[in-house]
């Protein structure tokens, strides 16, 4: 298949790319800069909100992975214009070269609107696809991690130390190691299914408890932690003080501390076991996480 990607340039995207070629797939993805160059992948320069490099990017391709999207901003504004108007751009260049299948990369986030600015615009974003009239599906992947990725790599180090802080008590969570991510979406493009919502995790019953998340990184480092839950109010004092370090790089902010205290971030909608089911178990995806980390020095 010729596969037309957004976001290729991020912790999701990479690996999808890479899992594409490996799979015999080629692969068009979108870049703000210029990338390296790279057997069975052509760059488009450009960005959501540039429909000409959208046109470029879809025009002759069998399928539509749209996974870009903002998960950090200042503003409901700007998550607005980074999934809302960035996931209709992607739509309107679908349409217009009369590609059918997209396969949009949503959130969990999405099934609580009201919760967070992120949460409300990746809601509105899938409104938009379900009603484009396009042969879609809506992936919403639960905490998400793997080599690459910068997000969980705060709490990889806090495990190192002997102390995690977490959430607080009650609240519980679904993961997914990247890996496994990428197989449902490459799946999804190849064999089309009827426009569904699917909630894809590690296949662990009612997810887990984020004690219990702290303690399997422990392990994946080879420490043996101490969990802190964190009460709302000290998340609230932390949002502010990485606010007031690292300003725009912040990433406890006040839309995340939201999502966190959330009791439930457990997925309910898995997809069909048929189509796609978990491969790596998740002791063994942290550790790999864990040695990926400590290759480039980060951990």
């Amino acid at each position: 298949m010729i596969l037309a990607i957004t976001g290729g340039t991020g912790f999701v995207g990479s690996h999808l790319i890479d899992h594409a070629l490996e799979m015999g797939h080629t692969v068009r993805a979108l870049a703000r800069k210029p990338q390296a160059k790279r057997i069975g992948v052509t760059w488009v320069e450009g960005a959501l909100d540039r429909p000409k490099s959208l046109a470029s990017l879809v025009e002759g391709v069998d399928a539509v992975i749209h996974v870009a999207g903002v998960v950090n901003a200042a503003d409901r504004a700007g998550f607005a214009e980074g999934n809302v108007a960035g996931t209709e751009g992607i739509l309107q260049a679908t349409k217009h070269a009369g590609i059918r299948r997209f396969v949009h990369v949503s959130s969990l986030a999405a099934r609580e609107p009201t919760l967070s600015n992120y949460g409300w615009s990746k809601a509105e974003a899938e409104t938009r696809v379900q009603i484009s009239a396009l042969d879609w599906t809506i992936v919403r992947p639960p905490a998400i991690f793997g080599p690459r990725d910068h997000d969980l790599l705060d709490v990889f180090k806090a495990a190192r130390s002997g102390y995690v802080p977490m959430p607080p008590k009650g609240t519980r969570v679904s993961l997914l190691y990247v890996e496994d991510l990428t197989a449902l979406l490459l799946a999804l493009a190849e064999l089309p299914v009827a426009p569904s919502i699917m909630e894809p995790d590690d296949g662990t019953p009612k997810g887990w408890d984020n004690r219990d998340f702290a303690r399997a990184i422990g392990v994946a480092v080879g420490k043996s932690v101490k969990v802190v839950s964190t009460p709302r109010a000290i998340l609230k004092l932390a949002s502010a003080a990485d606010r007031l370090v690292r300003r725009r790089k912040a990433k406890l902010t006040r839309d995340r501390v939201s999502y966190f205290c959330h009791p439930d971030w457990v997925s309910h909608k898995p997809p069909p076991p048929a189509l796609w089911t978990p491969s790596v178990p998740t002791p063994q995806a942290l550790a790999q996480t864990a040695a990926w980390y400590r290759a480039a020095g980060l951990l």
